[in-house]
C-alpha cells in the first residue's frame, strides 16, 4: 500500500475523533422524558447541579443554531441588539410593580465590604427577565417621540429560583432565553408593534422545525393589555392548550372561555324558601352527592375563600368545576392565595366544608372585601350551598335572591368538549409546551417617574412610552425540539438547527481512495455552507451508525471500502428508514441536489 492519506481539510470542518461527543448507550437514571434522556445520550448537556447544565460542544452549536434564528428573524422585524447585565441592582426591582410577585422566584445577592455587616434586603438580583432594567435605561435616552418606535431584544442567560426543578432544560434554574422589549409613541403603534412580533415569532419557530400553537394567554405578573403564548403540543408539556381546529380559537387553559353559558339564559327564580338541614360530617361536593343526600355536584354552589393582598374575598363556583387561579388576576389584587381555616372561620362563622355567601348568614361580612361568582353559577339558579354553620347546608338557594354578589366574572377551568365561543363546536384540550410569550404591557412600567420611560410628544406634553415585551426560551425551545423530533434510535434534527448538517461516515479511514473521497465531498458541502462531521474513528460500522443515528445529524454520506469496490456510496437521511446507494461518478451532483433541497 502506497503512503497513508492524511486529512487536509480546512480548519472549519470537525473530526469525530479530535472532538468530544460523548454519547451513552443507556439513559441516565435522572432522565424523566425523552427528550431529557437524548440530551444526556446524545453528549449534548450534562448535569452540574439541580436544574443547573453544561452544554458540552455538540449542544453548544445547537443551542446557538436557536439563537442565531432567533437573531435573525428579530433583525428582520426591525429589533435591534443589546446586552444588559445579568447582575443588577436590586433598587430598581424594588422600585417596580413586581417586586412582591417576583421576588420569592428571583436569586438575591449580597455583597459587604470588610467588616461590614449584610443588609436585611439584597442589595443585587439576578434578572429572571429585564422590563425593570431596560425601562429606565432607554427612557434615561429616548426624550422626545422621535426617539419612539424602537424595539430592543437580547440573548442572555436568566436565573429563576425554581422550587421544582425538572425535565432538563424544561424546568431550569439557569436557562438561555431571548427577552426583547418595544418602545412606541402610542398605543396604535404599540399594536402594530406587537403583531409584527408575533409574525417574527411564527418565522422563527416554523424555521425551527416545530409545530406550534399561537394561543391567547394570561399576563400574570407581567400585566398589561394582553398577550399570546406559542405552545409546542406535547404530552409532557406543562400547560394546557384549549382549541377548536374549525374556528381557529386558541388560548392557554389560563386564559380559556367557552360559550358554556348561552348569552340569553335568563336568570332562574326561586323554586322555594331556603330550608335549613343538618350534613353531620359532610366537608365535600362528592360527599354531599352521596346517599343520604343524593345532592349532584352540578347542583351546588362551590364556595372558595382567598386572600388578595391579605383582605379576604370569597370566590362562587357551581360544584362540578374547578377554580383557574390566574383568573383571579382580573380582580385587581397584586397578591392572592388561599385562606386558611383561621383566616376563614372568624369572617365566615365556619370552616371550610361549610361555606356558604348566602345573605344573613356571615358571621361578620364587614370583613369580606369582595364575592364574585362565575358566570356558570347562573346555570344552577336554584342548588344548594353551606349555612355558614359546622354540619349544615342550605338547600333551595337562588342566586339572584340569596347570595350575595359583588360581580360576575370567569373564574373556572374550561373543560374539553364545551362549546367554542366562536364555532359553538365542542373544544379540545392538550398538553403543549411554553416555548415564547409576548405582551402588550402599556404603561405598567414606563409611567414610573424615577424609572419608567417618558417622552415628549408633538404638542410638548410629557407621555410614558406604550410598551411590549417579547420573550423566548432559547434553550427550552431546543429541548422541545428533541421532544418532538425524535425515535427510538435517537434525536432527528431540523436541517436549520442541527449541530452539523452532514455526517460523512469513513468506515476505513486511512484507504487512500475513501479519504480522498470524503475531503471532497466535504469541502463541496461547506463551499454550499453546510457544516460536517467528518466520522474517522476506528469504530466498528455499527456503532457509527448508532452514533450517527443518536445525535441527529439530518444527512449521512457512508464511504467504505466495499462500496468503492462496487463503485457506490451510500446516502441516507435521518428522517427516513430507506438508504439510497450512488454511483460514485454521480456522488458530488447527488449531494449538491441533497443540500439544495434545504434551501429556504
Amino acid at each position: 500500500m502506497g503512503t497513508p492519506f492524511v486529512f487536509l481539510f480546512p480548519l472549519i470542518m470537525d473530526f469525530w475523533s479530535k472532538h468530544y461527543i460523548p454519547t451513552l448507550k443507556e439513559s441516565p437514571a435522572e432522565a424523566e422524558i425523552e427528550s431529557h434522556k437524548l440530551l444526556l445520550r446524545a453528549g449534548l448537556v450534562r448535569k452540574i447541579g439541580s436544574g443547573i447544565y453544561a452544554f458540552l460542544p455538540l449542544g453548544a452549536k445547537a443551542l446557538e443554531n436557536v439563537a442565531d434564528i432567533c437573531r435573525e428573524e428579530m433583525a428582520k422585524a426591525g429589533a435591534l441588539e443589546l446586552l444588559m447585565p445579568a447582575v443588577v441592582p436590586a433598587e430598581y426591582w424594588q422600585a417596580g410593580p413586581r417586586w412582591n410577585a417576583a421576588r420569592e422566584i428571583m436569586y438575591q445577592v449580597n455583597s459587604a465590604g470588610e467588616n461590614a455587616e449584610l443588609p436585611d434586603e439584597p442589595q443585587f438580583v439576578l434578572g429572571p427577565t429585564h422590563e425593570e432594567i431596560v425601562t429606565p435605561l432607554i427612557g434615561s435616552e429616548a426624550s422626545s417621540y422621535r426617539d419612539m418606535g424602537k424595539t430592543f431584544f437580547q440573548v442572555q442567560t436568566k436565573f429563576r429560583n425554581e422550587i421544582r426543578p425538572r425535565y432538563g432544560l424544561m424546568r431550569a434554574r439557569e436557562f438561555v432565553m431571548k427577552d426583547g422589549y418595544s418602545f412606541d409613541a402610542t398605543d396604535e403603534d404599540a399594536t402594530a408593534t406587537y403583531q409584527r412580533m408575533a409574525k417574527a415569532y411564527e418565522a422563527f419557530f416554523s424555521r425551527c422545525g416545530l409545530k406550534f400553537i399561537s394561543v391567547e394567554a394570561d399576563t400574570g405578573v407581567m400585566g398589561g393589555a394582553f398577550s399570546h403564548e406559542f405552545m409546542v403540543p406535547a404530552e409532557v408539556g406543562d400547560d394546557d392548550v384549549v382549541y377548536c381546529l374549525e374556528s381557529g380559537y386558541a388560548a392557554n387553559v389560563e386564559k380559556a372561555t367557552s360559550a358554556l353559558v348561552p348569552d340569553d339564559l335568563a336568570d332562574a327564580k326561586p323554586v322555594g324558601e331556603l330550608e335549613r338541614f343538618a350534613t353531620p360530617g359532610v366537608a365535600t361536593i362528592a360527599a354531599l352527592g352521596e346517599a343520604p343526600y343524593g345532592i349532584g355536584a352540578e347542583e351546588q354552589f362551590k364556595t372558595l375563600l382567598y386572600m388578595g393582598d391579605e383582605r379576604l374575598f370569597a370566590i362562587v363556583l357551581r360544584g362540578c368545576d374547578d377554580l383557574e387561579e390566574a383568573k383571579l388576576g382580573a380582580l385587581g389584587y397584586q397578591v392572592t392565595r388561599p385562606a386558611t381555616p383561621e383566616e376563614i372561620a372568624p369572617v365566615m362563622g365556619a370552616k371550610p366544608g361549610s361555606l356558604g355567601v348566602v345573605k344573613g348568614t356571615i358571621a361578620d361580612p364587614t370583613k369580606l372585601d369582595g364575592v364574585f361568582a362565575d358566570h356558570a353559577t347562573r346555570l344552577v339558579g336554584n342548588g344548594v350551598t353551606g349555612a355558614n354553620e359546622d354540619g349544615f347546608h342550605l338547600r333551595n338557594v337562588n342566586l339572584s335572591r340569596d347570595l350575595a354578589v359583588t360581580r360576575f366574572g370567569d373564574f373556572r377551568k374550561v373543560q374539553a368538549g364545551e362549546p367554542c365561543p366562536r364555532s359553538s363546536k365542542p373544544l379540545e384540550i392538550q398538553r403543549a409546551i411554553e416555548v415564547g410569550h409576548i405582551f402588550k404591557l402599556g404603561v405598567k412600567y414606563s409611567e414610573n417617574e424615577e424609572y419608567g420611560a417618558k417622552f415628549v410628544d408633538a404638542d410638548g406634553n410629557r407621555q410614558p412610552a406604550v410598551m411590549g415585551c417579547y420573550g423566548i426560551g432559547i434553550s427550552r425551545t431546543l429541548q422541545s425540539i428533541i421532544e418532538q423530533g425524535h425515535d427510538g434510535n435517537g434525536i432527528v434534527w431540523p436541517w436549520a438547527v442541527a449541530p452539523y448538517q452532514l455526517i460523512i461516515t469513513v468506515l476505513d479511514p486511512g484507504m487512500e481512495e475513501a479519504d480522498g473521497l470524503a475531503r471532497k465531498l466535504a469541502e463541496l458541502a461547506e463551499k454550499e455552507g453546510v457544516s460536517v462531521l467528518v466520522d474517522d474513528r476506528a469504530e466498528r460500522p455499527g456503532v457509527k451508525f448508532k452514533d450517527a443515528d443518536l445525535i441527529g445529524i439530518p444527512l449521512r454520506l457512508t464511504i467504505g471500502g466495499r462500496g468503492l469496490k462496487n463503485g457506490e456510496i451510500e446516502m441516507k437521511w435521518r428522517a427516513e428508514s430507506e438508504m439510497s446507494k450512488v454511483p460514485v461518478a454521480e456522488a458530488e451532483a447527488a449531494l449538491l441536489q441533497a443540500i439544495r433541497s434545504q434551501a429556504g
